[in-house]
């Protein structure tokens, strides 16, 4: 799931405990979320792609 928001992840070393300090939620709840097991809500997906990857679409990311 989110193999391209796991793949910018890497390349801009940001991880799943940034993106959780930043969305203010447990490293575990954006781990759920990005192995399918939860779903984003579309304001924690744009504050993702705000916060961390403005220059990217939305649709790329989470497609």
């Amino acid at each position: 799931m989110f193999r391209n928001l796991k793949a910018e992840m890497g390349r801009n070393s940001i991880r799943a405990k940034d993106i959780a300090k930043a969305l203010n939620v447990r490293e575990a709840t954006i781990s759920f979320k990005m192995n399918g097991k939860s779903d984003f809500t579309f304001n924690e997906a744009k504050q993702i792609k705000e916060i961390f990857f403005p220059d990217l679409d939305i649709e790329y990311l989470f497609a």
